[in-house]
């Protein structure tokens, strides 16, 4: 397996668990908007503990569920770069702003990943 399939794998099975966790810890990335922000993050944890599962076992379904996984979970993170920007922390400012552009990537390896299976 490529070393991209590895990272969507890693960061997916981390992200999951933290999410099933410790929910609370992700309702400052919620937006306002959203209703249910608890079942949202949960649901989001699943999902992306799924498709980390999928992905390890070399399932098609799993690399369109993780293409769909990160494109779901992009307005909220679009959402949130804005809503840092008042902020004084560079590092946080950073942080938000770097992971939207590297979404695409995943996205990218995530849909190749479909097609190759």
């Amino acid at each position: 397996m490529k070393i991209t399939i590895w990272i969507l794998i890693a960061i997916f099975l981390l992200s999951g668990v933290l999410h099933l966790a410790n929910p609370d810890s992700f309702l400052w990335l919620m937006p306002p908007w959203l209703p249910e922000p608890i079942l949202l993050i949960y649901l989001s944890g699943v999902f992306e503990l799924v498709c980390a599962i999928g992905l390890l076992f070399k399932q098609k379904w799993a690399g369109w569920l993780t293409a769909l996984t990160l494109i779901a979970i992009w307005p909220a993170n679009i959402w949130y770069a804005f809503s840092v920007i008042p902020s004084e922390d560079l590092g946080l400012i950073t942080a938000a702003w770097l992971r939207l552009p590297l979404q695409i990537p995943l996205i990218y390896y995530s849909v190749k990943f479909a097609r190759t299976k």
